[in-house]
C-alpha cells in the first residue's frame, strides 16, 4: 500500500500548503473563470481540458494565448482538428507571425514536438490535441514546461474514465447557450466547486446570434 509521502511525491494528492500562489497564475481573460480558478491558469505547467470538438473550446484559451505573445514568444498549435488559417488567427487577436501550426505524423511525434517546444524557451504557450496520455509522458511534459517556463494546454476529448492524471489542473468543458460550461475535475490545492458558465457573447457577439437562431430552430422543431 502506498504511503502518504509516496502519493504526494507522485502528484496524486496535495496538501493545502501546496496551493499555487497568486503570482504563479495567468488570467484566463474571463472574470468568472478566474474566480473559479483562484486567479487563473497555473503558469509553466500542464493543463488538461476534456471537451468535445467544435463547441468553442479554443475560444476559452484565446485571451490567455494572446497575452502570452506579448513578449514575442511563439504560440504552437500541435495536431489541431480544425483548419487554422491566418484570417482566423488575426480575428482572434493573435500575431500570425508568432504562431506555429504542426501536424506530426503520429501521437508519439506530437508528444516529442511538444517537449521540444516547451523546453526551448522560445514558446510562451503550446496547445496539443492528444487523446491518450500516460503518467510518464505527463511528467516529461511537466518538466519541459518548467524548464522552458512555458504553459501546455492539452485537449483530450471527453472524459472516458474516472482515472485522473497527477496534473495541476484538469477541466471539463461542455457546450452552453452563451458560451461554455467549465467544471474543475482536479486542481492542485483546491476544493471541488460548482461549474461556471463562461459567457463569450461579449467577446464574440455573433455567437449569441448563432445560438439564438439554433435555439429558435429547436423550439420550432418541437412545436411542429
Amino acid at each position: 500500500m502506498s504511503t502518504v509521502s509516496e502519493l504526494k511525491a507522485s502528484g496524486h494528492i496535495w496538501s493545502l500548503h501546496d496551493q499555487a500562489s497568486p503570482g504563479t497564475v495567468l488570467s484566463t481573460g474571463f472574470a468568472e473563470l478566474d474566480q473559479l480558478l483562484a486567479g487563473g491558469f497555473p503558469a509553466h505547467t500542464v493543463i488538461e481540458l476534456h471537451s468535445p470538438i467544435g463547441i468553442g473550446e479554443l475560444r476559452l484559451l484565446l485571451p490567455c494565448l494572446t497575452r502570452s505573445q506579448a513578449s514575442s514568444q511563439l504560440l504552437v498549435l500541435i495536431n489541431p482538428p480544425m483548419l487554422i488559417g491566418s484570417q482566423m488567427l488575426q480575428a482572434a487577436g493573435l500575431a500570425v507571425e508568432q504562431v506555429l501550426v504542426l501536424q506530426p505524423a503520429s501521437a508519439q511525434d506530437a508528444l516529442w514536438a511538444a517537449e521540444q517546444c516547451l523546453k526551448s524557451g522560445c514558446c510562451g504557450s503550446v496547445v496539443l490535441w492528444q487523446s491518450t496520455l500516460s503518467i510518464a509522458q505527463l511528467k516529461r511534459l511537466q518538466l519541459c514546461a518548467q524548464h522552458g517556463m512555458a504553459s501546455l494546454f492539452i485537449f483530450r476529448g471527453q472524459q472516458q474514465s474516472q482515472l485522473l492524471l497527477p496534473i495541476a489542473l484538469s477541466l471539463q468543458v461542455s457546450p452552453a447557450l452563451q458560451g461554455v460550461k467549465v467544471q474543475v475535475l482536479k486542481r492542485r490545492g483546491g476544493w471541488p466547486m460548482a461549474p461556471v458558465l463562461v459567457d463569450m457573447t461579449a467577446r464574440w457577439p455573433r455567437l449569441a446570434v448563432q445560438n439564438a437562431a439554433a435555439n429558435s430552430a429547436l423550439v420550432l422543431s418541437h412545436s411542429a
